[in-house]
């Protein structure tokens, strides 16, 4: 093992310091401590040595042959330490990707699997920005969008469908009676964002004699969905984000019945960016993910 035979480091640094300044107050200023404390670290290297490395005059410090030889050594050898804590330093900073989300998708999918996220790339930090608006949730306003939008092909960007967007009706236990589920005097809870979800599901399903326009809405899926859990009537769900609801008990899909949007929620980023190590990392992660969760979907 090789043993490198120097001298105290804050040694080198007041001498250092020293030289270039010519002078121990100067060198002091810059490093913080007191012109004795500059004076007995030389006064020490120079014991250390057994060299001479200043002279010293009324003009101030002059150094001496071998002190002009170590003063150059020790400025490039102090460059670089300086210029190597700064990489180290920058190098342990987290990145930060900027990322825009579908709120419901970000609260009901992405949320509950950050842990993992972080477990697996601790260097890497998600700026989360969440809205239910498709205008804030532009392709290159963020370093990836996960929006809801047709799965298809869009120039300049690479996409991928994370999940399909397929509508179940959900109601708390409370409201499941004995024998078949009927329709007749329930509340459909409606969500603002989504309108027409009830008239597309009661047709797809051949469901007759129920006001599709009926019953409270909700700002958000999110908030109906809520609202369902607590026993206030029944409310479309989209069936990728309520695993944690149905697991829990909070609420049962009362009839069967899937109704699938043309729509999906897609991630988004710029093509030319796509193979950037952040940015690899973080879809690879959500590919992943999404593949984990159809899995059984596509086993059964």
């Amino acid at each position: 093992m090789t043993y490198r035979r120097l001298p105290s480091l804050n040694a080198l640094r007041a001498f250092e310091a020293a030289a270039r300044h010519r002078s121990v107050t100067r060198a002091a200023d810059e490093l913080g401590v007191t012109p004795g404390a500059v004076s007995r670290q030389v006064r020490g290297l120079e014991e250390d040595l057994g060299l001479v490395l200043f002279s010293r005059g009324p003009a101030g410090l002059v150094p001496t042959e071998a002190g002009r030889v170590l003063q150059q050594s020790c400025g490039g050898a102090l460059d670089r330490m300086e210029a190597g804590v700064a990489k180290a330093r920058e190098a342990a900073k987290p990145v930060l990707l900027s990322v825009g989300a579908y709120a419901h998708f970000a609260s009901r999918w992405l949320i509950p699997r950050w842990g993992r996220f972080r477990e697996r790339h601790p260097g890497l930090e998600i700026a989360l920005t969440t809205s239910a608006d498709p205008l804030e949730l532009l392709p290159g306003q963020f370093d990836a969008v996960i929006a809801v939008a047709e799965d298809r092909p869009r120039p300049g960007f690479w996409t991928h469908r994370l999940l399909p967007i397929e509508m179940v009706p959900v109601c708390a236990p409370s409201l499941l009676g004995p024998g078949r589920f009927r329709w007749e005097g329930q509340t459909l809870l409606h969500s603002r964002q989504r309108p027409r979800d009830w008239a597309r599901w009661l047709a797809a399903q051949g469901v007759a004699g129920v006001d599709a326009e009926a019953g409270p809405s909700f700002e958000s899926i999110s908030l109906a969905v809520d609202a369902a859990c607590e026993g206030l009537g029944v409310a479309l769900a989209i069936q990728g984000l309520i695993g944690a609801d149905l697991a829990a008990g909070r609420v049962v899909v009362p009839v069967p019945g899937v109704r699938r949007s043309s729509r999906s929620f897609v991630l988004m980023v710029e093509a030319a960016r796509r193979q950037e190590p952040a940015l690899c990392r973080f879809c690879d992660w959500l590919v992943e993910e999404a593949a984990r969760d159809a899995a059984p979907a596509a086993t059964s």
